[in-house]
């Protein structure tokens, strides 16, 4: 049987609530060949048990407990290290983005880009809630790195994006802590000099009153990748996978290539870094 060719990878921790209106959305509108990996940080979350009731007939849906530690970050690694798609979208589990715009956004990457961004302000694209604090951040970043360092995208900060699977291989992520893996991906492309492309969303706020404490935390790497737009162009290796301290698989652990069968788990217990059915 032919494998996906777009690997849908959401981060979910507590999201039993809003995460099956996001699948059906996606069985809905995505038209490519498709696999959803929810990743979870511990066998009990209450996502779990929402992904076996409510995943859609006919989409590919697997639940995976993240291997890398806890975070967002490390779900989004551990996502994308075992998408089995030439194109790997990574999308938020609380409906705020637009997954109509999945087969769209890998599009580009078909077209060649080896990233493509969802840009909420790029023109006709907004933002419609959320902390004015972060908004404002997010939209001074992503206006200014691509005025200033060219990066291709006016919202490298936004996590909904589309990646070429093998360039995601070919660099590696750093990342271990919020939703960094977006700019950094970014940076990474641009130093290098691969293609970036982008087009306009609507991205809406769906956690209303929640703490800005997290973005306090995060923000030193944001600010890491953001200074590391700038600068000369990269060769080839310098954006190597291999990173000393970099988390990653434990040894002997296998990290499928993309088209490759991702193992199924077993009937025991599950426990981190397996699938969850």
């Amino acid at each position: 049987m032919t494998g996906p060719a777009v690997t849908v990878v959401i981060p979910a921790r507590n999201e039993a609530e809003r995460l099956p209106a996001v699948l059906g959305a996606i069985g809905a509108t995505v038209r490519s060949r498709c696999e959803v990996l929810v990743v979870v940080d511990a066998p009990d979350d209450p996502t779990v048990a929402a992904v076996r009731r409510h995943a859609p007939a006919g989409l590919s849906v697997r639940c995976l407990v993240g291997g890398y530690g806890p975070g967002p970050a490390q779900a989004i690694r551990y996502g994308l290290d075992r998408a089995r798609g030439r194109v790997a979208v990574v999308t938020m589990a609380d409906g705020s983005d637009d997954v109509g715009q999945i087969d769209a956004l890998a599009a580009l990457v078909d077209a060649g880009a080896v990233v493509a961004a969802a840009s909420r302000y790029a023109p006709g694209g907004r933002q419609v809630g959320g902390p004015a604090v972060k908004r404002a951040l997010s939209r001074l970043a992503g206006r200014s790195l691509r005025l200033l360092a060219g990066t291709g995208t006016s919202d490298a900060t936004n996590s909904f994006k589309a990646y070429s699977t093998a360039f995601v291989r070919e660099v590696g992520i750093e990342t271990t802590r919020g939703f960094a893996v977006g700019i950094e991906l970014t940076a990474k492309a641009h130093r290098l000099r691969r293609p970036v492309a982008e087009l306009p969303t609507t991205w809406v706020d769906r956690r209303p009153g929640e703490s800005a404490f997290r973005l306090i935390a995060w923000l030193p790497e944001y600010l890491r990748w953001y200074r590391r737009c700038f600068g000369p162009p990269l060769g080839p290796r310098s954006g190597g996978a291999a990173r000393e301290g970099r988390p990653g698989p434990a040894a002997g652990e296998a990290v499928p290539r993309a088209g490759e069968a991702v193992p199924r788990a077993g009937e025991a217990v599950p426990r981190a870094g397996e699938a969850l059915q």
